[in-house]
């Protein structure tokens, strides 16, 4: 990022670490009616009643999950709510509250930290969270942000991994692989930046590619959308590594196999047009691409008139006996093995 010479700076040691969590809490409020106590107290206090409390997290590290080179502050403290509302989401349950933990470096001022705010803030807005406490800590290389997001569902309503029969239909949310095609823009322009620094990029033709990866959205409409339908899905997982993944997850954990069909895949033409430039295969991205934060469900096979026409989802394919494989199946016809290719944070390759 370039960085304005002139923009005020105030060292993060002027504040302290309880000036610092005062700072940037100051203006919080609560709004879910199961939040009793938020910030300010040695722990939060919550009151689910009778529902079922879920629970997940998330630890994104400079270097390795964002690059600040081209990741705006604002939007990677949006992204990390998302990344775990989104997990929320997945088990078909309602997002309701966030913990926020920042590790950071001196290089950081007091006004970086108000940008990353900026944008978890509305994140929380955006998605009703409420923001009910967390960490501040120093860190030797760079910035660590960790996010846990908590919602809650009936006992009936959860959707688990491990719930598809072998005769339902797999189903995804919008569209797929723009997200990866956006970072891939993103690090081209890095580097002709690098070259060039007079160089201003004309990003136009990518701008959707591009929001799919700095402004993701999690698919916190979807949970309403299968109830109206009267539909329960019999599991669901977020795509967030890629969807090949996501697919052999949902298969493993219900001990089922799984047909994939290439033509059903939904992918934006943005996102064709940017594969066609770039000479990538669209369903190797599509398929392998991750962070697009849509979600894939399986549903009983007598749901299909309900849902067929709706334009949120997408019938992809459906599940299959166990002895019978995970595959894609291509234009042509082809039956081939679904690998998991999608990213993986621990490759030594990466």
């Amino acid at each position: 990022m370039i960085e304005d010479k002139n923009q005020q700076r105030t060292s993060l040691g002027n504040l302290g670490e309880f000036g610092l969590i005062e700072h940037l809490t100051k203006d919080i409020e609560i709004k879910q009616p199961g939040t009793l106590t938020g910030i300010g107290d040695d722990a939060a206090v919550l009151d689910f009643k009778d529902k079922k409390v879920v629970v997940s997290t998330d630890l994104l590290v400079e270097g390795v999950h964002f690059d600040l080179a081209y990741m705006p502050l604002k939007h990677l403290g949006y992204k990390a709510v998302v990344v775990n509302v989104s997990d929320i989401c997945a088990m078909n349950a309602k997002p309701t509250q966030i913990t926020v933990s920042i590790a950071v470096s001196n290089r950081f001022p007091v006004e970086a930290l108000d940008e990353l705010y900026d944008g978890i803030k509305l994140a929380a807005r955006v998605y009703g969270v409420d923001i009910v406490g967390g960490d501040t800590t120093s860190s030797q290389k760079g910035m660590i942000l960790s996010i846990t997001a908590l919602g809650e569902a009936n006992a009936e309503d959860v959707a688990y991994r491990n719930g598809a029969g072998d005769t339902d239909l797999l189903v995804v949310t919008g569209d797929i692989g723009a997200s990866y095609m956006g970072l891939k823009v993103l690090e081209r322009e890095k580097q002709v930046f690098e070259v060039n620094p007079q160089n201003q990029p004309d990003l136009d033709a990518y701008s959707y590619l591009i929001e799919r990866q700095l402004k993701p959205e999690a698919r916190a409409d979807v949970r309403e959308l299968l109830a109206g339908l009267e539909i329960k899905p019999t599991s669901m997982i977020d795509i967030s590594d890629g969807l090949s993944s996501e697919i052999i997850h949902l298969a493993k954990a219900s001990g089922v196999g799984c047909n994939l069909y290439e033509e059903k895949i939904p992918v934006d033409p943005q996102l064709i047009n940017t594969c066609e430039e770039f000479n990538i295969d669209i369903t190797t991205v599509a398929i392998n691409g991750g962070e697009d934060y849509e979600l894939l469900f399986t549903i009983k096979m007598e749901d299909f008139e309900k849902i067929k026409h709706n334009p949120n989802f997408t019938i992809i394919g459906h599940m299959t006996q166990e002895s019978e494989g995970i595959h894609l199946i291509t234009r042509a016809n082809t039956k081939i093995p679904l690998k998991s290719r999608g990213w993986n944070a621990l490759s030594e390759n990466e």
